[in-house]
C-alpha cells in the first residue's frame, strides 16, 4: 500500500478544495451573466430615446418612458448633495483636523448613532419638520430627508481619508512657513480629494435607491 507524506496530502487537498472553490465560483457567476443577458435580450429592444424623456403611459397602453421618474430621482438627489454633502465633508474636517478628544468622540458616536437610525424614522422627523408646517409634501422635504442620510456616510467616510494623509505632508508645509489653515487647504485636502470624491459616491449610493423616508415627504 502507498502512503503519501505529509507535503502530498497537503498539495492533494489544496488541488481538491481549490478546484472545489473554481466550480463553485463559475457556477455563481453564470448564474449572475445568466440574468444579466435575459434582462439585455428581453428588455434591451425597449430602450430608446423616448424611454428616457417620455411620460409612463395609462396601464394598458404600450409605449411611454420614465422621464418623470428619471427627474425626479435627480432632484432629489440634488437636493440631498447640495445640503448633505457640505455638512459630512466640514464634520469629516472637523474630526480629522481640529476636534479635541472629548469632542471628537462625541461627534463620531453621534454620527454613528445617525447612521443607524431606520430611515423611516428619518423621514418621520423631516415630515414633522417641514411636510406639516408647510403642509404639503414636496421635492425639498424629500431632498433634505435624504441629505440627513448622507450626513454620516459622508463625515466618516472623509475623516477617515483626510486622516490617512501622512503627517510628514503637513510638517512639511508648516516648516515651509504656512499656516495650518493654509496647509489644510493647500495641502491635506488635495491630498485626499480622491477619498473624498469617493466619500461622496457613496453617500449618494447610500441614499439613490431610498425609499421609505419618502413615504413621509
Amino acid at each position: 500500500m502507498i502512503s503519501l507524506s505529509r507535503n502530498q496530502r497537503r498539495k492533494i487537498v489544496n488541488v481538491v478544495m481549490l478546484s472545489g472553490t473554481a466550480v463553485f465560483t463559475a457556477l455563481s457567476i453564470s448564474v449572475l451573466f445568466f440574468v444579466l443577458g435575459y434582462l439585455l435580450v428581453k428588455g434591451g429592444t425597449s430602450i430608446n430615446l423616448a424611454f428616457f424623456t417620455e411620460l409612463p403611459k395609462p396601464v394598458g397602453e404600450t409605449g411611454g418612458g420614465m422621464a418623470n421618474a428619471l427627474v425626479g430621482s435627480a432632484k432629489l438627489l440634488g437636493i440631498a448633495a447640495v445640503t448633505g454633502l457640505p455638512i459630512g465633508f466640514l464634520a469629516g474636517l472637523y474630526l480629522s483636523e481640529f476636534a479635541g478628544r472629548s469632542m471628537a468622540t462625541a461627534v463620531r458616536y453621534s454620527a454613528d448613532l445617525l447612521n443607524g437610525v431606520p430611515s423611516i424614522v428619518i423621514g418621520i422627523f423631516v415630515y414633522t419638520l417641514i411636510v406639516l408646517p408647510m403642509k404639503h409634501f414636496s421635492t425639498l422635504a424629500g431632498g433634505l430627508a435624504l441629505g440627513v442620510m448622507m450626513v454620516p456616510v459622508m463625515t466618516r467616510s472623509t475623516e477617515e481619508f483626510m486622516r490617512a494623509v501622512p503627517l510628514g505632508l503637513r510638517e512639511a508645509s508648516l516648516a515651509l512657513g504656512a499656516t495650518r489653515t493654509l496647509t489644510i487647504v493647500r495641502v491635506v485636502v488635495p491630498a485626499a480629494a480622491q477619498g473624498i470624491v469617493t466619500a461622496e459616491m457613496l453617500g449618494l449610493a447610500r441614499v439613490a435607491g431610498e425609499t421609505a423616508p419618502l413615504l413621509f415627504t
